[in-house]
């Protein structure tokens, strides 16, 4: 199935929302205590075939200086969610990149008001694997 994150704008609201059925927290746990909500996941068909899940979190209460104290919160939500997600494709994927935004933003839009950090892991061997960039 060959799946590209402009075919699923729609299936990732989808997909978020089967992340709460499927009896995962809306408001996950991290380190910080910071207050999350799960704004979409997407699955992206990368060119080489690979597939990477995009979970993307609103934090409202995030400001610039959140984000030494979010350090963990990443890697935390890499092993709870990313690791736990099953993709609509039915594939594996291959990495995922967390995104936490101080407020919604629609993917790929340029909004330099809002605040973003982003990491990214590779996922292999049941862990996650931070990939510095």
């Amino acid at each position: 199935m060959n799946v590209h994150w402009r075919h699923v704008a729609a299936l990732g609201a989808l997909c978020a929302a089967a992340t709460t059925v499927r009896g995962q927290e809306e408001s996950p746990s991290v380190p910080s205590g910071m207050h999350l909500t799960l704004q979409e996941v997407l699955e992206d068909l990368q060119p080489d075939g690979a597939l990477w899940l995009r979970l993307r979190y609103v934090a409202p209460d995030m400001t610039r200086d959140s984000r030494a104290a979010m350090e963990e919160d990443f890697e935390a939500l890499c092993l709870s969610q990313a690791l736990a997600y099953q993709p609509v494709s039915g594939e594996a994927a291959a990495e995922t990149v967390i995104s936490i935004a101080s407020a919604p933003v629609e993917f790929g839009a340029n909004a330099p008001e809002v605040i973003q950090f982003f990491e990214v892991f590779r996922l292999a061997d049941g862990t996650c694997i931070w990939e510095g960039f």
